[in-house]
């Protein structure tokens, strides 16, 4: 029998020029193409009908990317719906590019996915017990953990992608994702190298990658609504 993941709780500037681009990247993610070739529905198994389980192989994997997509676009949507006190205008130019990127990206997901299967993770519920969303250190934490968090789950991920249309999505997807993380990463220390530190990057020059296992470990704590899993390790 599966065992459920229970996903629970555990005055910077920015240059314009890096700001826009980061915003016409989003932009181009979106016109990329919102057609996903051919998931398998006999791919998926449930424990009971409470409980979504991702599904196997690149239905799986997408399912997973589009919980954490849901993560990103629900934290990004409370940042710019209530901007901590002190904010500067290039901090909130860029949040709420970051919120209409992670919301293209969600969006994305759900119409590729849905395109495909019937069987679409649903609307996640989030939990935030330890960020305080009025307090500018603990918003671009919680921001840098989870864009550091999503760029290495699409680097984990990408070896179990089999069809090479999402291996190709997922790798332009996840290049936003990392331009998103350097660009918290200066804010919280301008003008060093921290944007490529080395907690991110290794020896080699290349992003860190992490199994879903090790996502979920991660950034399990945010998730308030439970899913299972039965591939890679983590169901």
């Amino acid at each position: 029998m599966k065992k459920t993941i229970n996903v629970s709780n555990q005055g910077a500037t920015l240059d314009t020029g890096r700001r826009n681009f980061l915003k016409l990247s989003g932009v181009g993610l979106a016109i990329a193409g919102l057609t996903m070739i051919g998931c398998d529905d006999d791919n998926f198994e449930f424990v009971d009908n409470n409980v979504f389980d991702l599904g196997k192989g690149d239905v799986g994997i997408l399912n997973y990317a589009y919980a954490l997509e849901q993560l990103e676009a629900d934290f990004y949507t409370k940042v710019v719906n209530n901007f901590y006190s002190g904010i500067s205008t290039i901090e909130k130019e860029l949040f709420t590019d970051l919120y209409h990127h992670e919301v293209i990206h969600r969006d994305f997901f759900k119409a590729a996915i849905s395109g495909a299967t019937s069987n679409v993770l649903p609307t996640l519920e989030f939990q935030y017990a330890n960020v305080n969303f009025n307090d500018r250190n603990s918003v671009l934490a919680t921001a840098k953990a989870l864009e550091d968090t999503g760029v290495a789950a699409y680097n984990g991920a990408g070896k179990y992608i089999s069809n090479p249309d999402y291996l190709v999505l997922a790798g332009k997807i996840v290049s936003v994702e990392a331009r998103h993380a350097s660009a918290i990463r200066n804010l919280i220390n301008p003008g060093t190298a921290a944007f490529s530190g080395d907690d991110v990057i290794d020896a080699n020059g290349l992003d860190l990658a992490k199994e879903p296992k090790d996502v979920v470990a991660a950034a399990g704590g945010f998730f308030k609504t439970p899913f299972t899993w039965k591939e890679q390790g983590i169901g």
